[in-house]
């Protein structure tokens, strides 16, 4: 089969930081069309932003049970392949639910759902269905991200000992939900968020790095979680102690009111014979140190990166790749491995985050939140 992919969305209308991004990373590789959705809540908004985005009238939604239930209706040359719901976490399972059922494959923004139940059930759905998954866990379609799980992977580093990760941003320093911002305002709130709010938000990204970059699961932590916004009922800072599976020791920094911080994320792994560090601030260096030899940065395109990193590598080296690239690494991947299902191939182990690291991400939020209530206590993530 020679053709785009055809893309819904749901959520992301006009005014969504989160749909945008969504819709510029699914274009970057041409192998993508966004041909409908349901944008909104209110179906004059969500029409609005479909005609915004030069869909036709007829492939603009009021809801995404009528665009599920139309879109399955079209011939099978014209109707979606599979949809990407970019809407707040309460949001996720039931239009993910009803889209995998319907016979769609589908993309959700992380993280997976309102609760670990949900994510415990979507699990279950996904693998009934027979259909895609894919969580955007962007940062992980980073080239030097990929290079450093590789290294990691090929024994470079030798037993991992130690792990330092930090997620930190300052942009909830003050009451912005006060101020009819949105973004902050469902961020807040656990009816809409769940209940976690910076450790969902930002602290599953940083969990997602460590296992991702290490191959090993956290096997308990200890967090101390903070409500430092006046009013607040949900964490907006938070420090965990983690513990993984192999005996390697962890800490976990995460903050939306650490002010001056603008999104710095970084992890250092710590190994027997060498150390990794990388910073999505300055996303095209990974610095590396070793027992018996001088520090060496790698760079994307660059020399001695493993297959891994040089296949998502899109442009020369010196030129810089960061957030946009990343996150569209994942819609590749996730495309790549449609395609071959479509046209009846296998891929043994697609590269992209599934419903399996969604489960994961619940059960560090839902472990962190235990913990933080029981004094920081040693907690198991299972």
């Amino acid at each position: 089969m020679s053709r785009k992919l055809r893309m819904g969305m749901i959520g992301g209308g006009t005014g969504s930081f989160i749909g945008d991004v969504h819709r510029k990373a699914a274009s970057i590789d041409g192998m993508i069309d966004l041909v409908c959705g349901a944008f909104s809540s209110s179906a004059e908004k969500s029409i609005a932003s479909g005609k915004a985005l030069y869909l036709p009238e007829d492939r603009c939604y009021g809801s995404f049970e009528e665009m599920i239930q139309k879109e399955k209706e079209l011939p099978e040359d014209v109707r979606m392949d599979f949809v990407a719901i970019v809407t707040p976490n309460h949001m996720h399972f039931p239009p993910a639910k009803m889209a995998l059922e319907n016979g769609f494959h589908v993309v959700c923004d992380k993280p997976m759902t309102l609760t670990l139940d949900e994510a415990v059930e979507l699990e279950k759905i996904v693998a009934k269905s027979g259909k895609l998954f894919a969580l955007t866990h962007n940062y992980t379609g980073n080239s030097l991200v990929k290079q450093a799980k590789a290294m990691v992977d090929n024994g470079d580093l030798g037993k991992i000992r130690k792990i330092q990760v930090q997620y930190l941003q300052g942009w909830l320093s003050t009451a912005v939900e006060a101020t009819g911002q949105k973004q902050a305002a469902w961020r807040v709130d656990p009816k809409r968020s769940g209940i976690g709010g910076a450790l969902g938000d930002i602290g599953t990204h940083a969990e997602n790095l460590v296992e991702y970059i290490t191959g090993l699961r956290i096997e308990e932590l200890a967090a101390d979680l903070g409500r430092f916004g006046e009013g607040r009922v949900l964490d907006d800072d938070g420090n965990v102690l983690i513990r993984m599976e192999n005996g390697a020791k962890g800490t976990m920094s995460f903050s939306q009111i650490a002010l001056g911080e603008e999104n710095n994320l970084a992890i250092k792994v710590y190994g027997e014979k060498g150390s990794l560090e990388w910073h999505q601030e300055n996303p095209n260096q990974l610095i590396t140190h070793w027992l018996e030899a001088p520090v060496k940065i790698y760079t994307p395109n660059g020399n001695d990166l493993y297959p891994e990193a040089l296949a998502v590598s899109r442009i020369p080296a010196g030129h810089p790749e960061g957030y946009l690239e990343a996150f569209a690494t994942i819609y590749k991947n996730f495309a790549t491995h449609l395609l071959a299902v479509l046209n009846g191939e296998t891929i043994e182990t697609p590269d992209y985050p599934t419903a399996k690291d969604g489960v994961r991400g619940m059960q560090f939020i839902y472990a962190s939140v235990e913990s933080d209530k029981n004094n920081a206590a040693w907690t198991k993530l299972d």
